[in-house]
């Protein structure tokens, strides 16, 4: 493809065809299509296990869940979780994670790694990072040393994570982003993605068994989303990522851009939506045919008090809780819900007792995993769009409280 952007008269850069190597990294099965949505469920192969989609991936961001032992994930059903390259990379450091066994001899969890290539997190230090053609060199937020991340240098860090999904360098702008700033950083996102593939069929033909997904920006412009999509596409990835949503916009935003850019993807790749954890935006991403999602909301918010619920989510410190002896969610079949009240929960929550946050974070990421179990069935019998419904009427005018971060 050559040509230019209407809106900014650059040139479109070209990308090519290319070869067989990694069209053979076929990593998804798709096991059935909603007769009444774009939904479907499907299976992801990967090193440690296969995974049921559509799954919602659990955030780890320090290589742990927080408040969770990985044991307990695996109770629940979770085939795979995130970790985060960025802080990983500055502490411990690739080095001794790859003396330890990768991610899975470090952390001991048993089941699949994707990690991320820790460019949101160096974009978001907006003061401490420049971007160049070469990559992002930016300063650490624990001791103001400085670092360059390449396309290729991430990729050489995820595989010594042994991560079994690992994610291109890209840019990702922020909501309000002008067209000429944005059309640059889908431009240098695929110069990056082009250089991060060869670097990883270099790890591949070297034995590393992971999986590299491209990840598909242009902001809020859709002449940009589409000349990222068919950028990142004809790379023949194993998977492809929606990046640039969920990072600020109006929710009517959120629903265009998923819709508009999800319509434009291959059916034999799994689809990945980065950065979303409300039952409401997977619902809407689940309709849109995309397969992976994940977000540190569920657990985050967990510990800072607002737990979800079947009839929405509620904030346990409010104290109208004080002298509810209620279980927070009669129909979970958690086992918080089945030992413990709201009442004991507002009483550890107020007290910051730390087995408040272990609690709170076994009961969230519970709901979650059981309300993914439930969106998968949903499809299976075709009555996806009638679930979806239903949920979102209980969410609808039930807005969370913003609790703040941990």
């Amino acid at each position: 493809m050559s040509g230019s952007c209407p809106h900014t008269s650059l040139p479109i850069c070209h990308f090519l065809d290319y070869d067989a190597r990694a069209m053979q990294h076929r990593i998804f099965t798709e096991t059935h299509a909603d007769t009444t949505s774009r939904a479907r469920t499907g299976i992801l192969h990967l090193p440690h296990g296969t995974v049921e989609t559509p799954v919602f991936m659990p955030v780890g961001t320090n290589a742990t869940v927080k408040a969770i032992e990985p044991r307990d994930l695996e109770g629940m059903g979770y085939d795979i979780i995130l970790a985060n390259t960025y802080h990983l990379y500055l502490r411990p450091g690739p080095d001794i994670i790859r003396q330890a066994g990768g991610l899975h001899g470090f952390s001991g969890w048993k089941g699949n790694f994707l990690t991320d290539s820790g460019g949101f997190q160096v974009f978001s230090l907006a003061q401490f990072r420049k971007i160049l053609d070469e990559g992002v060199r930016f300063k650490s937020h624990i001791d103001g040393s400085s670092h360059l991340l390449t396309p290729e240098h991430v990729v050489d860090i995820q595989t010594a994570f042994n991560s079994d999904i690992q994610m291109a360098l890209d840019i990702c702008p922020p909501w309000g982003e002008s067209e000429k700033r944005a059309y640059r950083a889908t431009m240098l996102t695929f110069e990056w993605a082009k250089r991060a593939r060869a670097r990883w069929l270099e790890k591949r033909e070297q034995g590393y068994l992971g999986n590299l997904f491209g990840i598909i920006q242009g902001n809020f412009y859709h002449e940009l989303r589409k000349i990222s999509v068919e950028q990142i596409v004809s790379l023949d990835l194993p998977g492809l990522a929606i990046g640039g949503l969920s990072i600020g916009e109006p929710a009517e935003a959120y629903k265009e851009f998923l819709a508009y850019t999800a319509a434009m993807l291959p059916a034999e790749k799994p689809r990945y939506v980065m950065g979303i954890g409300t039952p409401d935006y997977i619902i809407e991403a689940v309709r849109n045919g995309i397969d992976m999602f994940d977000c540190v909301y569920p657990t985050r918010t967990a510990r800072n008090g607002l737990l979800f619920t079947s009839e929405g989510q509620i904030v346990i410190k409010k104290a109208q809780f004080r002298t509810d002896f209620r279980p927070i969610d009669a129909k979970c079949s958690c086992s918080v819900c089945s030992t413990y009240s709201r009442a004991y929960l507002h009483h550890l929550f107020r007290n910051n007792e730390i087995l408040y946050a272990m609690l709170a974070t076994r009961h969230n990421l519970h709901f979650m995993a059981d309300f993914m179990r439930q969106v998968r069935e949903a499809i299976r019998q075709d009555r996806f769009a009638s679930f979806a419904k239903d949920w979102l009427s209980l969410y609808e005018g039930n807005a969370s409280e913003e609790t703040g971060e941990n």
